[in-house]
């Protein structure tokens, strides 16, 4: 099992058994390291002994595998950080371009200074991105292949709604009808009410493990 095939199961509505078990699969890519925990079942896609990770995690301990102790100890034997542990939100494509309801005027941008297309260059292949007064859109392929979308409205422009319909016309946009993914910092509860709103599903955390600048283990990814 991979963790390609575990997230397009999900997808799908199959999970892993609610057992607290822990599965424990090959990194999908060098760049991508990290822990999911679905309901009760922890993923560690980390190129590491299996046997060393589930000796690090008492049987029936459902927050360990995002607990602290854990992810010091899987980083310093990978040489990465934590970058954050983030809800894991998924919805389904949408047929058309984002209607005219939505009141965007996206405008495609190549645009590789912007701080966010920056960051997202980091984390995706495929990046694309849209600009609208106000806001940016980002979609790329991310962990394990899979699309991500990621919004950023400006302090100027929040309060209006922006966000909700930055996040719905992504899933117009997200290429072959595939499922759209999107991780969001639970504190930030002003995105979190935007996604849900714009039809995202929690479907679990996740925190990705990433290399360390200027480390042995390459740039940050």
């Amino acid at each position: 099992m991979s963790l390609r095939q575990i997230l397009a199961d999900a997808a799908k509505g199959v999970f892993p058994p609610p057992d607290g078990g822990v599965t424990v699969v090959a990194q999908p890519s060098p760049r991508d390291a990290g822990v999911l925990n679905l309901t009760a079942h922890a993923v560690v896609f980390a190129d590491a002994d299996p046997e060393w990770i589930r000796a690090l995690l008492p049987p029936g301990d459902f927050s360990a595998p995002l607990n602290p102790p854990f992810l010091t100890a899987l980083c310093e034997r990978l040489g990465r950080q934590v970058n954050n542990i983030d809800l894991l939100t998924l919805a389904p494509a949408l047929p058309g371009p984002p209607p005219p309801a939505l009141g965007l005027a996206l405008e495609p941008t190549k645009d590789r200074t912007h701080p966010r297309i920056t960051r997202a260059l980091h984390h995706r292949e495929d990046v694309r991105a849209w600009t609208v007064p106000g806001g940016t859109l980002l979609i790329g392929r991310g962990v394990a292949g899979r699309w991500e979308a990621a919004v950023e409205v400006d302090p100027r422009a929040r309060g209006a709604g922006l966000g909700r319909r930055l996040a719905l016309a992504a899933r117009h946009l997200v290429p072959d009808g595939e499922p759209l993914w999107a991780q969001i910092a639970p504190g930030n509860a002003a995105s979190v009410r935007a996604l849900l709103a714009a039809g995202y599903v929690p479907m679990g955390a996740e925190a990705l493990l990433v290399r360390v600048r200027g480390g042995g283990a390459g740039p940050d990814g």
